[in-house]
């Protein structure tokens, strides 16, 4: 048959499914078909894009933070210095001031370097904790007190991150012989060639490119008026003229800036930061010391260029030249960063580590769930099965539901008001944020328990008060280990809300700078989000890639706390 007949309030009549009408309306609807799989498909793509995007970017944000690089340098241990009267007990070794060793490793390892600004760069090379795994080790064997150990000296944030990422590094051979005037301090290097003349050429393209920027920005202010903006153009043209005279003499001699690649000449084992430069010598500051050689032979000198200005880098061309001779020496090495899991919060980049956050978070969250589980399920149970219908249970159920979607920062200020305020709980404790997630979790959990409860279907009830069991009997024996897949993932996935709240911890005193890392419900502590929070308003580079490196850590929780709720669900899932 090709027709249907179709009957209603009127006569039946008949439609003709293969006429053109009828197949215009079968191919519209498979077209609005396909269109709605494809919203689908797409909405489906754009949430992939942005999740793998954010954990991507989270990743190579927070992956080096992982890593760490120090300089294994041998440091002789000193008695006089780590021993008073001669004692090397563990607490002598461990109350030791250690920077005179760490110090006279770096002289050691780099000798030469008398200049006083020189010396304090090279100690800053160091973070403050350099010496603590040597403390460690000492601490652990006395005996070592007096020998020359080869050591790794945690280096501080700023070379660290040098290290991770370098700033393009240049070098070519230069051809004509090369003297220098000295071995230190200022010196002026003479060729006998115009060694220097392309590089001066490139040096008055780049102050070419300045000035026409200079310009470019000198007009796109001229299209806003006031007096300021007016102060502000007459500045920039005249910077972009001094810059163009500059540029008019081509044989001038140049000085340098620290806007400009920094031009340095590596010559008799050491390196010379060139200030001026002319096509046939160069006038400059040693940053390496130099071998006491009269001359350097054709081929055994180079002309070294920092591609990025040292204006644009955290660490100056001094200390790139301690980084880079280290690293030439095999003195750099670069390991998993155990601090970073291991130790508590710190001023120090280098030094901080979350292990005081995740200790907090783990007491938080034992307290947390010791309150909303019991206190949840019963509560569950109880509204489900044994509440009779009345306004009371009615009222109980409207605020539960409202309690669910109530804003996180009200149950901080519940906390703050009853918890510490009249109560007079410990600031900043786990036992205090504990009962305040437990209070804003709870909803969930009744809620997910309640759900799962009416999942079980009520023949499994009946059949056991049909038995002979009582009513309590047939709810804790028969119907809730059916329901208890459900009401364990709904636990696990309000844990894991639990775990990302920041702001009902902060408004209970979380938010404090912790060092210690707490033993007990009621020491000062801080959690993991919150410790995010405070890393993220910290200005130091450093602190920004262990922030990345945090949220990486929390996720695995909450990627972990997610998987065990599935686990969970197959393991204790009956069928029936």
């Amino acid at each position: 048959m090709t027709d249907i007949a179709v009957s209603g309030a009127g006569p039946t009549h008949r439609v003709d499914m293969n006429s053109a009408e009828a197949q215009a309306r079968v191919r519209a609807r498979y077209r609005k078909e396909a269109r709605f799989r494809a919203y689908g498909i797409g909405a489906l793509t754009l949430t992939t894009v942005f999740v793998v995007v954010l954990i991507a970017d989270i990743l190579v944000r927070g992956l080096p933070a992982f890593w760490q690089h120090s300089l294994v340098l041998d440091v002789t241990v000193d008695p006089a210095a780590v021993s008073a009267g001669g004692k090397t007990d563990a607490s002598t070794i461990r109350g030791a001031d250690y920077y005179p060793l760490t110090q006279a490793a770096l002289d050691t390892a780099l000798p030469g370097i008398t200049a006083r600004s020189a010396q304090k760069q090279l100690a800053r090379l160091l973070s403050t904790g350099a010496a603590d795994g040597l403390r460690k080790r000492l601490v652990a064997d006395p005996s070592l007190v007096g020998q020359t150990l080869k050591t790794p000296l945690t280096l501080s944030a700023t070379a660290d991150l040098y290290l991770k990422d370098r700033t393009p590094i240049t070098t070519r051979e230069m051809r004509g012989t090369a003297t220098p005037s000295g071995t230190s301090g200022e010196v002026t290097v003479m060729t006998s060639a115009n060694d220097f003349a392309d590089t001066l050429v490139l040096i008055k393209q780049r102050l070419a490119i300045r000035a026409e920027k200079l310009r470019a920005e000198a007009d796109r202010l001229e299209l806003f008026a006031g007096e300021a903006v007016a102060t502000r153009v007459k500045a920039l043209r005249d910077e972009a003229a001094a810059l163009q005279q500059r540029i008019d003499q081509p044989k001038v001699e140049e000085t340098l800036d620290g806007k400009m690649p920094s031009f340095l000449v590596a010559i008799n084992g050491g390196l010379v930061k060139i200030s001026k430069i002319g096509d046939i010598s160069i006038t400059g500051d040693v940053l390496l010391p130099l071998r006491s050689t009269d001359e350097a032979k054709p081929g055994t000198w180079q002309l070294v260029t920092y591609e990025t200005p040292e204006s644009n880098r955290k660490v100056s061309d001094q200390e790139v030249a301690f980084l880079e001779r280290f690293s030439a020496l095999g003195k750099v090495e670069r390991a998993f960063n155990w601090t970073f899991l291991t130790a508590g919060d710190s001023r120090e980049p280098e030094l901080a580590g979350i292990r005081g956050a995740l200790v907090g978070t783990a007491l938080t969250l034992i307290v947390t769930l010791a309150l909303c589980l019991p206190i949840g399920v019963l509560a569950a149970i109880y509204l489900e099965e044994f509440a009779g219908q009345s306004r009371l249970t009615d009222l109980i159920e409207v605020n539960i539901n409202n309690l669910a979607a109530v804003p996180s920062i009200v149950f901080g200020l519940l906390g703050l008001a009853v918890f510490l305020n009249f109560m007079g709980m410990p600031r900043s404790a786990p036992l205090v944020g504990g009962i305040t997630l437990g209070l804003l979790v709870l909803p969930t959990i009744i809620i997910a328990a309640r759900a799962a409860l009416k999942a079980v279907p009520p023949s499994i009830k009946e059949a056991a008060l049909g038995v002979g069991a009582s009513h309590q009997q047939a709810i804790f024996h028969h119907v809730l280990p059916l329901a208890m897949p459900g009401i364990m993932t709904g636990t696990i996935i309000g844990m894991a809300h639990a775990l990302g709240e920041t702001a009902p911890l902060l408004m209970i005193g979380m938010i404090a700078f912790i060092v210690d890392i707490p033993h007990g419900f009621t020491d000062a502590a801080t959690v993991l989000p919150v410790q995010i929070y405070l890393w993220s308003d910290l200005p130091e580079a450093a602190f920004k890639s262990k922030t990345a490196a945090a949220i990486i850590v929390l996720l695995m929780f909450l990627f972990v706390m997610n998987g065990m709720a599935i686990w969970l669900r197959k393991r204790f899932e009956r069928r029936w």
